[in-house]
């Protein structure tokens, strides 16, 4: 395995790419980790960041928070109405340490099921939290880094950040 700093998405974000199928997506937020995992399991507070553009919001957001319960987001645009969503299953759930969940897209753009991982580790009051997408292909990965996806991502995680100032 290796691994290679793919691009920063914004100064708060390091993009790295661990494999040939893999992305990873490290922030450190000014909050305990219990509090960054229940921002990531609680449906009301996942729906106030898990979003990308402003306009692209969380319109359903669905956990069965066990192993082997299933996920359901939907992301909706305010202008004109398009969605998008995507379904998935829990693998393990280790709070707040760690969480893991499968994510298939209803219009597969990724090529196929993909494994998400979060890991969270706290030091000083503050988390560093390591979100790893493994992709179905090294094909997969490709079109996914030039959708610019980690550019969503940045700005949900800043979301967080706010979200666990109000918080903590």
């Amino acid at each position: 395995m290796h691994e290679k700093t793919a691009r920063k998405a914004r100064e708060s974000v390091i993009v790295t790419l661990p494999s040939d199928r893999e992305i990873a997506m490290t922030r450190v937020f000014d909050a305990p980790r219990h509090l960054v995992f229940q921002a990531w399991t609680q449906p009301e507070l996942v729906k106030r960041w898990l979003y990308g553009p402003d306009d692209w919001r969380l319109a359903v957001c669905e956990m069965d928070l066990r192993v082997g319960g299933k996920l359901r987001f939907t992301w909706e645009n305010q202008n004109s109405g398009q969605q998008m969503g995507l379904s998935g299953v829990f693998r393990e759930i280790s709070a707040p340490g760690r969480l893991v969940f499968t994510e298939l897209w209803d219009e597969d753009w990724t090529g196929g099921e993909t494994v998400v991982t979060l890991d969270f580790t706290e030091q000083a009051g503050r988390t560093t939290m390591v979100q790893t997408v493994l992709y179905s292909s090294a094909a997969a990965l490709q079109a996914v880094l030039k959708s610019g996806m980690e550019h969503g991502a940045a700005q949900s995680y800043d979301r967080l950040a706010e979200l666990l100032s109000k918080t903590n």
